[in-house]
């Protein structure tokens, strides 16, 4: 495979509620440089794909407000290979629009789609797995790459497998399975048959259109409509009339699900360190640094800095060029910014969604 054959598209929406307040509706999270060094999550994904796959064939699908930010980060990314959605639909109808404008220019290729926002530490390993699912897109496969559990993880989707998971070897996936419950998903685990589902696909484009046409017409028929005045003079008119009309769903739901029950979805298992950078204890664990007593400090370069004393289990983000310090408090998330602070139980920084949610009923988030 050379990087000329693979068309790689980067999904890049989302607010990051779960990481409020460092990460904002106008100020994603793949926009911040939560990689451990000063390159954006978005500009780390675009450093391990470069490889992978020339500029020409990388393609970027965002929202309006989101599209000067991409493209200030990504030089080098051809401006036509950005595609705004007026708002977001959901991740069917993003990754649906790029599968038909890169099937409108290169038919039939191979196409692999992977989030702007998660970190991933081996990239070689990660490379050679993209290698592997793309030999099953050849081969007509919806492939998947789940990735191999570290743990029983209630946060995420699950992949289940027709046979226990072996680097490198592509087999069947039998079902997608919501989050499950702690006790479930310690059976997923010790069964050796679960990978976590992380949302990355790797298809030909025209397999995966023919699947959407037959599963979701309701779906493939606006975005096919779009595609076809992409790149001309009516596309703006075109998106505008046609992109409101597409229902709010996401693929897995669309078509891979049911893909998967007819035999028609693959999987590679991926071991090569990846995270979503899902909230503020990811952070913490992965990406801060130790302060004593088992507290953990994570900085973004706006220059604040943390004192934590007698406070084991202590995650803080002084991101608001400010001094933060506690003293004798445990297990908690604090997250300083110029506008907002939180403070947040650390068992609970998987409901800080909820919170912004709350937020925005009570109007707050409309200041901020």
């Amino acid at each position: 495979m050379t990087s000329t054959d693979l068309h790689v598209v980067v999904p890049a929406g989302g607010s990051g509620t779960r990481l409020w307040p460092l990460s904002r509706a106008a100020n994603p999270k793949f926009l911040h440089p939560l990689t451990g060094t000063d390159r954006s999550l978005l500009q780390a994904t675009f450093d391990r794909l470069a490889p992978l796959s020339s500029p020409e064939n990388l393609l970027v699908v965002t929202g309006t407000a989101h599209a000067a930010g991409v493209a200030r980060q990504l030089p080098s990314l051809p401006e036509r290979n950005i595609l705004v959605e007026p708002f977001a639909r959901d991740s069917c109808a993003a990754i649906a629009l790029a599968a038909a404008v890169v099937q409108r220019r290169a038919p039939g290729a191979v196409m692999a789609s992977f989030a702007a926002d998660h970190l991933i530490t081996d990239t070689a390993e990660f490379a050679h797995t993209v290698a592997r699912a793309v030999d099953g897109a050849r081969d007509g496969y919806l492939m998947t790459i789940g990735i191999t559990p570290t743990r029983p993880e209630t946060g995420y989707g699950y992949l289940q497998c027709s046979e226990p998971a072996v680097r490198s070897k592509i087999q069947r996936v039998l079902e997608f399975k919501e989050k499950p419950v702690l006790d479930v998903a310690t059976r997923y685990v010790a069964s050796g048959k679960y990978l976590w589902n992380a949302s990355m696909f790797v298809w030909k484009t025209d397999v995966f259109l023919a699947e959407l046409a037959a599963r979701r017409p309701d779906v493939f028929e606006p975005i096919n409509a779009i595609a076809a005045a992409w790149d001309t003079e009516d596309q703006e008119e075109t998106l505008a009339k046609l992109w409101p009309t597409v229902p709010k769903v996401a693929v897995e739901y669309a078509v891979m699900e049911p893909a998967a029950e007819d035999g028609k979805v693959g999987t590679v298992p991926g071991d090569f360190g990846w995270s979503d950078i899902g909230d503020f204890q990811t952070v913490g664990d992965l990406l801060g640094v130790d302060v004593g007593d088992g507290a953990r400090a994570f900085t973004t370069g706006a220059g604040g800095t943390a004192v934590v004393v007698d406070g084991k289990g202590v995650v803080v983000v002084p991101a608001g060029n400010r001094l933060v310090a506690t003293l004798g408090v445990q297990d908690l998330i604090i997250v300083d910014t110029e506008d907002a602070v939180l403070v947040c139980g650390r068992e609970r920084a998987q409901d800080i969604k909820r919170l912004t949610e709350i937020l925005r009923e009570r109007g707050e988030l409309d200041r901020l």
